[in-house]
């Protein structure tokens, strides 16, 4: 099992920029490709970015410009760094975490999901 915890999330106005962190533990975490998803009320869970244990990096078409992922093995973390945010970027953002990161990258889907967290974007 592999647990994840997300933080960072809260109300940020239009342009301003937020740091997410999911942290992980349970099994070694750089065996695995993780993720971040989001999910605005009303709509699907969307694919933000994806990221190998190598470094390498994918984004989706809702991460793709504004936002960086990344990693710290030694921290068992992986963030997700947001700029120029706008109000549509509002949506409960979770972190997860797969073996196999085409799973995150290409079928919305992941073995471990964290619980999220709350992003706010303010117009």
């Amino acid at each position: 099992q592999v647990q994840l915890v997300e933080s960072g999330g809260g109300l940020v106005q239009a342009g301003g920029s937020l740091r997410l962190s999911c942290a992980a533990s349970g099994r070694t975490f750089s065996n695995y490709a993780m993720g971040w998803f989001r999910q605005a009320p009303g709509k699907e869970r969307e694919f933000v970015a994806a990221i190998w244990s190598n470094g390498a990096t994918y984004y989706g078409d809702a991460g793709k410009g504004r936002f960086t992922i990344s990693r710290d093995n030694a921290k068992n973390t992986v963030y997700l760094q947001m700029n120029s945010l706008k109000p549509e970027d509002t949506a409960v953002y979770s972190c997860a975490a797969d073996q196999i990161g085409s799973r995150i990258a290409t079928m919305n889907r992941a073995a471990y999901w964290g619980q999220g967290t709350q992003v706010t974007v303010s117009s």
